[in-house]
């Protein structure tokens, strides 16, 4: 079906997720910082993306890697400081790149000092409004005040010197916002102004189905259920209808400096659980830009269900006016070439084939494996500490980059050591190796964005196809674009086909290889 979206450098670009901790390290430290994310902007630049996605940068204790945020309008000294974020925008900006950072808005961390006034002031009083305080359930308020469980294990509840219970939905180390209180409105309406006025091209709002929970704190109708899904299912804690009015007041803030300044800076939201299923509430002209089109990852390799998914996607689109934002791996997710092994490039090109915005995960463009055997004592994740171990947790995807030289810390830093250990085999996937190799991921994933810039505003129609093959074009007035994918492991052969201008692995005599997506122009 055809979409009508308009084509904008957000709606139709590509972004690069940096990871900051794991990107560059400059002062051989082991932990990456802007002075090295700075200097390896000329790579972002010639890999042909449109803007860079910064995880979150802020100052702090790192109990959830920098998603417990302890001042949101500075930064975290390992990485530098406002001096140097400025420099890095500045380069950015020359270089034609976006830029887009993290607002983390459901919680903050438990040594900001918010939340220290609030342990610090007695039960009822205006400092600890601005948090979810509660008494607890017991003759002696000894169980928390209901069963919500956090979505890194164990109960959402921790009980403070004088008895009472304080919610965080993650770590106990990430205190709950109130967002019923005016005053963590206009706090959020500054922080936002502040990055602005420094010069942000747009935000990624974490947990966007977050910030409001239902007034009455009740339980859950189902704890067992919410507890193997980490709470992200209980209706009392997350989607609650209030968020909306959230929404459409920060995109008043957004489009007026637009208006000033004649740049557009979206709002992105990370909208996840049952927020995935109420997307076209989050998204529209009045609400975010854009929200993150999760249900595109998770699909299995399968012709019809990537069609029936895509076709969400569209009709979504076509609905809202919003865009889809197609992503296929994240901070929070295995490395797609581990979870699609042998199937990587045809995914992304796949992905970026598609009408609408495509996200990359650092590294992904590498085909850069998981790092799956990191020793316990060497992971860092609260899922894996907070569930003993019974749920790895993320620190696999956020191993350093590999840049050059064949073993650790392979360009990374200036030391051998790393806050996470990079494995020998590392070698085979540094970016030196990938740009001396001709047929390399890079290299395809390169030609795929400069090719991609001719697709802006084309429609997506669907071609007929054999079973366990998608095929759709991208027409325009004078040529058209064609992308097929064979999910299948047996070869097709493909009429009249010539030779394809990209492919990910190779195409002769029009047979097309299992597992394998193309580009005909």
């Amino acid at each position: 079906m055809p979409t009508t979206t308009q084509p904008t450098w957000w709606g139709d670009g590509v972004v690069y997720q940096v990871y900051p901790r794991s990107f560059a390290d400059s002062d051989a430290d082991g932990i990456g910082d802007f002075t090295g994310i700075r200097g390896r902007l000329p790579y972002l630049r010639d890999l042909g993306v449109d803007a860079v996605w910064l995880n979150p940068f802020y100052p702090s204790p790192q109990a959830d890697q920098g998603y417990d945020v302890a001042d949101y309008t500075g930064i975290e000294p390992d990485y530098g400081t406002l001096a140097d974020f400025d420099a890095f925008l500045a380069d950015a900006h020359e270089l034609g790149l976006r830029v887009i950072i993290d607002i983390v808005a459901n919680h903050c961390s438990s040594e900001h000092p918010l939340f220290r006034a609030a342990l610090d002031a007695p039960a009822g009083s205006p400092a600890r409004a601005r948090f979810h305080f509660a008494d607890g359930r017991g003759p002696a308020g000894e169980r928390p005040p209901n069963n919500w469980r956090a979505m890194f294990g164990g109960p959402a509840w921790t009980r403070v010197a004088d008895g009472q219970w304080y919610l965080h939905l993650f770590t106990p180390q990430q205190p709950d916002l109130n967002w019923r209180h005016p005053g963590t409105v206009a706090f959020f309406d500054d922080v936002l102004r502040v990055w602005l006025d420094r010069g942000v091209d747009g935000f990624r709002l974490d947990a966007a189905q977050g910030l409001f929970k239902h007034p009455d704190l009740p339980d859950a109708d189902d704890p067992e259920i919410d507890e193997r899904n980490g709470d992200a299912l209980n209706p009392h804690a997350w989607n609650r209808p209030e968020v909306h009015t959230v929404y459409r007041h920060w995109r008043t803030i957004v489009d007026e400096r637009e208006r000033g300044d004649g740049v557009q800076r979206p709002l992105i939201g990370e909208v996840t659980g049952l927020g995935q299923l109420a997307l076209p509430d989050y998204v529209g002209p009045d609400q975010l830009h854009q929200a993150f089109f999760f249900d595109f990852m998770v699909t299995p390799w399968d012709a019809a269900a990537l069609r029936a998914v895509i076709e969400r996607g569209l009709d979504l689109a076509a609905t809202t006016g919003a865009p889809v934002t197609w992503v296929l791996g994240n901070h929070d997710m295995t490395r797609l070439a581990t979870r699609m092994p042998g199937r990587a490039l045809a995914a992304t090109l796949l992905q970026l084939a598609l009408p609408g915005a495509a996200y990359l995960y650092q590294g992904d463009e590498l085909g850069l494996p998981e790092v799956l055997d990191l020793p316990p004592e060497a992971r860092r994740d609260p899922l894996f500490r907070n569930t003993g171990g019974r749920r790895l947790g993320r620190d696999g995807c956020r191993v350093p980059i590999p840049w050059s030289g064949d073993r650790p810390p392979f360009g990374f830093s200036g030391t051998a050591g790393t806050w996470l250990p990079q494995p020998d085999w590392f070698t085979a996937h540094t970016v030196e190796a990938g740009l001396a190799d001709p047929g390399s991921m890079l290299h395809a994933v390169r030609r795929a964005l400069r090719l991609r810039r001719g697709l802006a505003g084309r429609p997506l129609r669907w071609l007929d196809a054999p079973p366990g093959v998608l095929a759709f074009e991208r027409p325009a007035a004078v040529d058209a674009f064609r992308c097929v994918t064979n999910t299948t492991d047996e070869p097709v052969t493909l009429p009249d086909a010539g030779e394809p201008a990209l492919a990910s692995a190779p195409v002769t005599g029009g047979v097309l290889p299992g597992h394998c997506t193309t580009w005909w122009m």
